[in-house]
């Protein structure tokens, strides 16, 4: 049973105030912001990482990309599928190791992650509305320094995009 914190004065201070809980909530509100966003492209934030990768990386290999976006290395075959039935990359063989492919961005991806890259800006908006320029960047750094803190040996991003 779940209490609609609308009301956060119902619940006991000690629940309220728990940093764990609140982390939880926000992120699970920041989650279904984006991908409600995205779902209006047709797009999943899998596709959003691995296009900003290629796009700031340059063409990279299917376990480059992996590490290069967190998404496990199973999961990225589909994410790659997916993407180049869109045309949005381009999968070919490594002309250093023919048994491996490298992925290139295409030019329509190059325009795709430009629009996905508005609808996630507007999603990012819509979360930190209630907070100052300032307090956007102190909140983004603490973030940061608790997720670099708390982090594995690398990035991976499971079946759930976590």
């Amino acid at each position: 049973m779940t209490t609609d914190d609308g009301d956060r004065s119902a619940l006991p201070a000690r629940l309220r105030d728990l940093p764990s809980r609140l982390l939880s909530q926000a992120s699970t509100h920041a989650q279904r912001l984006v991908a409600e966003g995205l779902s209006g492209a047709d797009a999943r934030k899998w596709h959003y990482a691995a296009l900003v990768a290629l796009d700031e990386f340059g063409p990279a290999s299917q376990a480059d990309l992996s590490g290069r976006t967190g998404i496990h290395r199973s999961d990225l075959v589909a994410v790659i599928n997916e993407l180049a039935e869109r045309e949005l990359v381009e999968r070919t063989p490594d002309p250093a190791d023919r048994r491996r492919n490298v992925v290139t961005l295409t030019p329509l991806g190059r325009r795709r992650l430009r629009r996905l890259e508005q609808l996630l800006a507007a999603a990012q908006e819509e979360l930190l509305s209630p907070l100052s320029t300032p307090e956007r960047e102190q909140l983004t750094r603490l973030l940061g320094r608790l997720v670099a803190h708390h982090a594995p040996s690398g990035p991976t991003m499971g079946a759930d995009g976590r």
